[in-house]
């Protein structure tokens, strides 16, 4: 629909903006409500008179009058600049098929030294380079232009989901819209993911976990988390096979049925974490803290640990019932008073690991390397036929 802006006849002030529809009479009619007199001629900037609706175009500025009148409209008065094509009078943009409208200054004045502003601070600098309504033809993306209109009418960059920053930023460099264009870069640099080896905050991990439905099998596999705190956090289930996991603080965390075969978990804290039926195949924990974490679990699935590297780890006072640590190396570990009860440790390395006051009671120990290991105060006597080296 066009509109254009009505005077009354001899003055500069008190425009109306209004839609042109139906025939010259209810143009009149319309004018004749807003200004509250009887409208009866209507002239363009220029004094000639309009009688047929179809010379009127978009954005028009015309002059409305109760009666005939010798009075020379461009004469009676001096036009105000932003009547007669200065830096804010009304213009449309056809933008690759899509309307735009604006005022001059918008285009205008925020970036003087871009390529709009030079195309519209002159009000003939496009020529006839229009379409048939009268729009200013510009062969460009409007998903991407219309971001930055908005950037020149009111200073802040908003772009909807699903435009791509780049097209706005590419756009951008085409109109020489340079402050726009320090924004974009940096929202583009803000939206890129992590680098692959930067480590996982515990900010970005929960707003992971927070997006996940319980019911869906979180894979983690390889990411890194290193440093991370993820200390007292829901991780049941999880996939953390080949994680670096190195230093973290998982205390107290619930990490029940998780997966962290081949996981690195040196140097971390676990500390009354809950680990039943946890999967740590081929791990490496070397030095890091399990004091009193909890590998038993009531319905019987066992905590496996077989080939880990758990030199130098504290896990004293840790539940181990049926664990099963086979062929790993605890070699300068500390397992006082652990409950290691029908624990599987064959062929495990044991040097001098202190076992003092553990529960060894019906635990496999047949090949296992207990060179300097420690076995007082046990709860109960072990039997030779449970260590044959």
């Amino acid at each position: 629909m066009r509109r254009v802006t009505l005077f009354l006849r001899g003055s500069p002030l008190h425009g109306k903006v209004v839609p042109v529809s139906g025939s010259l009479s209810d143009l009149l009619s319309l004018a004749s409500i807003k200004f509250g007199i009887q409208a009866t001629q209507v002239f363009n900037e220029n004094g000639g008179q309009i009688d047929d609706i179809f010379l009127i175009r978009d954005d028009d500025v015309l002059y409305v009058a109760e009666e005939e009148s010798n009075v020379d409209p461009m004469t009676s008065f001096e036009i105000p600049e932003h009547l007669t094509g200065g830096h804010t009078d009304w213009l449309t943009l056809n933008v690759g098929g899509r309307y735009f409208t604006t005022t001059r200054s918008t285009l205008v004045s925020k970036e003087p030294e871009s390529m709009l502003s030079h195309m519209f601070s002159d009000r003939d600098a496009w020529g006839n380079k229009r379409d048939h309504t009268g729009a200013f033809l510009i062969d460009r993306s409007p998903e991407y232009f219309e971001p930055i209109l908005n950037y020149l009418r009111h200073g802040q960059l908003i772009v909807n989901d699903g435009v791509n920053l780049l097209g706005v930023l590419e756009e951008a460099k085409f109109f020489g819209i340079d402050s726009l264009i320090e924004h974009l870069e940096l929202a583009i640099k803000n939206s890129q993911p992590a680098d692959d080896h930067s480590p996982i905050s515990r900010k970005e991990f929960i707003r992971f976990l927070l997006a996940t439905p319980t019911k869906s099998e979180l894979r983690c596999q390889g990411l890194n988390f290193s440093g991370a705190d993820l200390s007292r956090l829901d991780l049941r289930y999880i996939n953390f096979k080949m994680a670096n996991l190195s230093r973290c603080n998982l205390a107290h965390a619930n990490l029940c049925g998780a997966c962290l075969e081949r996981a690195d978990l040196s140097g971390s804290v676990l500390d009354g974490a809950n680990l039943q039926g946890v999967k740590m195949l081929c791990s490496n924990a070397e030095g890091a803290s399990l004091i009193g974490c909890n590998f038993e679990d009531p319905s019987g699935l066992k905590a496996n640990l077989e080939g880990a590297n758990l030199k130098g780890v504290d896990m004293e006072g840790s539940q181990m019932t049926g664990i099963n640590l086979r062929v790993a190396t605890l070699k300068n570990a500390k397992l006082k008073n652990c409950n290691l009860r029908g624990a599987t440790l064959a062929g495990t390395d044991l040097e001098n690991c202190d076992l003092s006051g553990c529960d060894l009671q019906e635990a496999n120990l047949r090949g296992s390397n207990v060179k300097g290991a420690i076995f007082e105060e046990m709860l109960t006597p072990l039997h030779m036929s449970q260590s044959v080296r």
